[in-house]
């Protein structure tokens, strides 16, 4: 059975989980908890040397690491309930979308970034808190427009569609409520999230120690 190291309240590990449950995968949940640095440990990092989560053992018992490789892999190998559209283009915007968020917006406020910024930088909890709102407020006005102008949206961000795109969402708005950021002035993307939180997929990957 495939394996997943996974952090309950990581972003990243938050949209394998999705992907797996949309795509009804069995895994086993491996727990990897970042506060007590587990993942700087010889045996995690011999299966993963970059020392994040999540990591994905197949069950050819080969090591994918990256959030969305794993789901790539996934979308490859499982192809039943498709996260990504039929057409080239359409698989391009969505992911696109999906870049947007996992390349620019989250690798800015995660464990590790803030940890530098407070224990090396010296920077104190209330600027650290500014770096948080300026990076997710500064790409999520970005990526609300860009799907407003595309004109591709309907209950998600890609038509009917769950797509690829949407694990990404879910898992940055959780990631933003959770430190309290105003997400009043994205109503698009709140809305798109709205209908993603009414799939059991989604639910039922919701962070949980």
């Amino acid at each position: 059975m495939i394996k997943l190291y996974d952090y309950f309240r990581s972003s990243a590990a938050f949209r394998v989980r999705m992907a797996l449950n949309y795509k009804q995968i069995d895994y086993n949940k491996i727990p990897i908890d970042l506060r007590l640095g587990v993942q700087q440990e010889e045996n995690y990092k011999n299966l993963n040397p970059i020392g994040l989560v999540p990591c994905l053992i197949t069950n050819n018992n080969e090591n994918i690491h990256q959030s969305l490789a794993i789901i790539e892999y996934l979308e490859e190998n499982y192809p039943d309930r498709p996260l990504l559209p039929k057409e080239s283009i359409d698989r391009s915007y969505v992911r696109s979308i999906s870049l947007d968020i996992a390349c620019d917006i989250h690798p800015l406020n995660n464990l590790r970034v803030w940890g530098y910024l407070l224990n090396d930088l010296k920077i104190s909890e209330i600027q650290k808190n500014e770096w948080y709102k300026h990076w997710v407020g500064t790409g999520l006005k970005a990526l609300e427009e860009y799907i407003s102008k595309a004109k591709k949206c309907g209950s998600y961000c890609f038509k009917d569609q769950f797509t690829l795109a949407d694990i990404c969402l879910v898992a940055q708005l959780f990631n933003a409520r959770r430190f309290n950021f105003d997400l009043n002035p994205y109503p698009i993307l709140c809305k798109i999230d709205e209908n993603c939180q009414k799939l059991e997929a989604v639910t039922l990957a919701f962070p949980k120690e």
